[in-house]
């Protein structure tokens, strides 16, 4: 058999051909995972397509189902062949990123010179510091308009101006001028900005799927960890105030990069989160890797393509499921645009009065979360998450923006009180 058509999967397939009684096997638990032997035929392996025809924009011409069963054809022949080896590492020059200044403008670098940059930064690190590393090429339209709006949201809650001359879609239009005009109330009362954030564009540096696949988490993660190391030695950063938010195959990264930062120093980053955490398609021989709870004082993860481009697997101290498990989230199209979902619900609960508009109940499956037979206390996704949760939490969401269900406007509260709080009962916060 061409070795090729082993590794290849991700697009291309028409329904016909792919549907099996996979996804209907799936269980209602989130820790129903089988044998990968047991899904994949000498068929469909024969069938799979070849890698040069798997793109994200053969992923978004299919419908979530259709999507779902392809990734999951993959994902479980590599768990069982062992066909992805983890070896693609880009370079850190090759990884590139912006800082947002105060006037909203991108300040430049790649991963050579990132530390450099910071330094060159005024009163940086004074306050929080969001790092948000994408998962996927910024070329693709969803995904950078994905980024906009999360940038946006950030934007109006660290009171950074919007970048000059920024382009807006007719869906981004509204709530931007809503930020504008927050904005300009805020800076009447104080024109400081509040904290700093960082946007590394690590999906530039991924060509194909082969690359997607293939990626090396634990050596990029571990890259990005000693540049945390250099910023919290040589810029004076706490490792208290820094929020690591990774998307899809970047929040691995995120969960490395904390493991190696504590590593080096002894201590732990203040939080990371994942949106949509992806698939591990290549692991590292006799080797746990990517995102796991104890990277961070704090770890959430958000999962909206559990069964497609995602993972249903438990990886922080909480994980939050938007109508349970599945392969895709309400309006989502496709696999793609579900797994984008997770930043556009983040970036909803960034905006100053939106912290709680995604309030959750801890359930084991969708169907004791629609018999209202959750437990415990509610919890919100987002921004507002209380560190004193852990467990499975469900939720619903609206199909288009707003997404969540709990819109009244709440009190901004500042990161300094929300993390003095927090440090007051450390102990607390972790049973």
């Amino acid at each position: 058999m061409n070795p090729l058509r082993l590794l290849c999967v991700m697009s291309c397939l028409v329904a016909a051909t792919l549907a099996t009684p996979s996804v209907g096997r799936r269980s209602n638990s989130l820790t129903d995972v089988e044998n990968p032997s047991n899904w994949v035929s000498q068929n469909e392996i024969d069938e799979l397509p070849s890698l040069n025809e798997v793109t994200l924009r053969r992923l978004q011409q299919m419908n979530t189902e259709e999507g779902a069963n392809l990734l999951d054809k993959l994902y479980h022949l590599s768990q069982f062949n062992r066909i992805f080896k983890p070896d693609y590492s880009p370079e850190p020059s090759q990884i590139k990123g912006y800082i947002v200044g105060e006037r909203g403008q991108k300040i430049e670098f790649n991963m050579d010179n990132f530390v450099q940059t910071v330094k060159r930064q005024e009163n940086f690190g004074d306050d929080e510091v969001t790092i948000y590393i994408e998962g996927l090429p910024q070329s693709w339209n969803d995904e950078k308009k994905t980024t906009r709006t999360l940038v946006q949201a950030y934007q109006q809650r660290y009171n950074l101006q919007p970048y000059p001359n920024q382009q807006e879609s007719n869906e981004d239009r509204t709530s931007s001028e809503e930020q504008n005009q927050r904005r300009k109330q805020n800076q009447q009362k104080d024109d400081t900005k509040t904290g700093d954030l960082i946007v590394i564009n690590l999906g530039n540096a991924i060509q194909d799927f082969e690359q997607y696949a293939k990626l090396n988490v634990e050596r990029i993660g571990e890259m990005l960890g000693n540049r945390l190391v250099e910023l919290t030695n040589t810029v004076n950063v706490p490792q208290e105030v820094i929020h690591l938010i990774g998307q899809g195959a970047a929040a691995h990264v995120a969960g490395v990069a904390g493991r190696q930062f504590t590593r080096q120093t002894g201590h732990k980053l203040r939080r990371i989160t994942g949106l949509d955490p992806a698939k591990l398609y290549g692991k590292p021989e006799n080797k746990l890797s990517g995102l796991a709870r104890g990277d961070a004082d704090f770890v959430d993860a958000i999962h909206t393509s559990a069964y497609g481009m995602g993972t249903q697997e438990r990886l922080g101290d909480v994980d939050f499921y938007p109508n349970g498990p599945s392969v895709g989230v309400p309006g989502a199209d496709n696999v793609v645009e579900a797994s984008l979902r997770a930043t556009r619900y983040f970036a909803e609960s960034v905006r100053p009065g939106n912290e709680r508009n995604f309030p959750a109940v801890a359930a084991s499956s969708y169907k004791e979360y629609k018999q209202n037979k959750g437990y415990g206390k509610r919890a919100y996704m987002g921004i507002a998450t209380s560190y004193d949760i852990e467990g499975d939490y469900i939720l619903q969401v609206n199909a288009k923006s707003p997404f969540g269900r709990n819109t009244p406007a709440q009190p901004q509260i500042g990161f300094h009180a929300v993390h003095e709080a927090w440090r007051q009962s450390p102990q607390q916060q972790r049973q």
